[in-house]
């Protein structure tokens, strides 16, 4: 990343362009007190140091692997850290882990009640009260499959 001719920082374009994000989100991550904005100088428009990059790519790639805005906060806070930083670490992925895990399982179970409900429809008899067992099942407080309504 090419630096000013007067060598005092990057422009918002520039910090944008190198984190491969727009200058909207840039904004919005000042907004949100994830990166901070720099002192708006009396002539001029405000610098960013380099690290504000690495600090946007940081966010990105935790926002990739699922990471909210809030957990990324507490991730970013743990990258100042101690010796104690990759158990802490650790723990979040962990705990990101079994939320996705969890998602997952319950995003399975969906997939269950829905190939059922469309097995049903294929097989469905037309003289129930209404003429597709989908929008009976709707009706009804029991969804075949879902363990849910039981």
């Amino acid at each position: 990343m090419n630096r000013q001719r007067d060598g005092s920082g990057f422009s918002i374009g520039q910090v944008a362009k190198a984190a491969g994000v727009n200058v909207e989100t840039v904004r919005f991550y000042e907004r949100e007190n994830l990166i901070k904005q720099p002192a708006k100088p009396t002539i001029g428009m405000r610098r960013y140091a380099s690290e504000v990059v690495m600090r946007i790519r940081f966010i990105k790639h935790a926002q990739a692997l699922g990471f909210t805005l809030q957990e990324t906060r507490e991730l970013l806070a743990l990258r100042t850290g101690d010796a104690e930083v990759c158990a802490a670490m650790r723990y979040h992925v962990e705990v990101k882990l079994h939320s996705v895990q969890e998602k997952i399982k319950s995003l399975q179970g969906l997939e269950t009640v829905l190939t059922n409900l469309i097995e049903e429809c294929k097989s469905g008899d037309a003289r129930q009260r209404y003429s597709c067992p989908i929008l009976q099942a709707l009706d009804e407080d029991a969804i075949p499959g879902d363990s849910r309504s039981n």
